[in-house]
């Protein structure tokens, strides 16, 4: 029987657990679920986290909120970021392979097929890609989304079965919930415009996306009719608790 296919999105502030640094215990928590699932389920994960990964071991003699010396940051995270999967998940027996792509390569229909037929020998072949935008010459994840576009597109592109965004919430919270200050989370949507009117204009702390950027990765994945999941990935075990109903998050259908 075939696996079926997810592509897991992990933001900046899942990665650090909202901290200051990459955190270890959350790649190898997340390595472990990959591995418990490996027999079901392929993976493909579009990874934020090279400028965290950078500002654990550099400070750069420039102002970091300047665009091109984020993209320095990125340049000097990226294999510090690499290495911390590569050893976390070689341990639990599992493959990685780094793939940098830009907004720009989903627009080529030639470097479409190319990623398609690259990412899938990988799969095939048990490696987990690990995709990221190529920031050093790319500005749009680093100014806009926090790869929730780019995992969108990548989702659509390689034909998976769920797109699960890990984030900082429970998934999408009502309006009134929040506004009374006791957050309820949306389970299942079915129409995105009502979703959009319990939606904020919020954007994460060490990432640059927020819940508009996940509303408008949602939309691009409902076109092609891929299931999105954002779940809170803060949590310990937070795929598998997911795939068991275990836990509150939106499902979006």
């Amino acid at each position: 029987m075939a696996k079926k296919r997810i592509l897991l999105k992990l933001g900046s502030n899942t990665l650090t657990k909202e901290t200051n640094h990459i955190s270890r215990g959350k790649i190898e928590d997340i390595g472990m679920q990959i591995a418990a699932l490996n027999d079901e389920y392929e993976f493909i994960i579009v990874s934020s986290g090279a400028i965290a990964a950078a500002k654990q071991f550099v400070k750069l003699d420039n102002n970091d909120k300047d665009v091109f010396v984020k993209q320095a940051l990125a340049s000097i995270g990226q294999p510090h970021l690499m290495r911390i999967y590569n050893e976390n998940f070689k341990d639990l027996g599992l493959n990685t392979s780094q793939c940098l792509l830009s907004y720009s390569d989903f627009e080529k229909e030639q470097t479409r097929k190319n990623i398609v037929n690259t990412i899938n020998v990988l799969v095939k072949n048990n490696y987990i890609p690990i995709i990221n935008e190529n920031d050093t010459v790319a500005t749009d994840e680093i100014k806009f989304g926090d790869n929730d576009k780019l995992a969108a597109l990548a989702a659509v592109l390689l034909k998976v079965d769920i797109l699960i965004i890990a984030t900082n919430t429970d998934g999408f919270y009502t309006k009134e919930s929040m506004d009374k200050g006791t957050p309820e989370t949306i389970l299942s949507v079915k129409e995105l415009k009502d979703l959009e009117k319990e939606i904020g204009d919020s954007k994460s702390s060490h990432g640059t996306g927020g819940m508009q950027s996940k509303i408008e990765a949602v939309a691009i994945a409902k076109e092609a009719n891929i299931e999105t999941w954002i779940i809170n990935g803060l949590k310990d075990n937070f795929i598998l608790n997911a795939l068991k109903n275990e836990i509150a998050f939106t499902k979006i259908v």
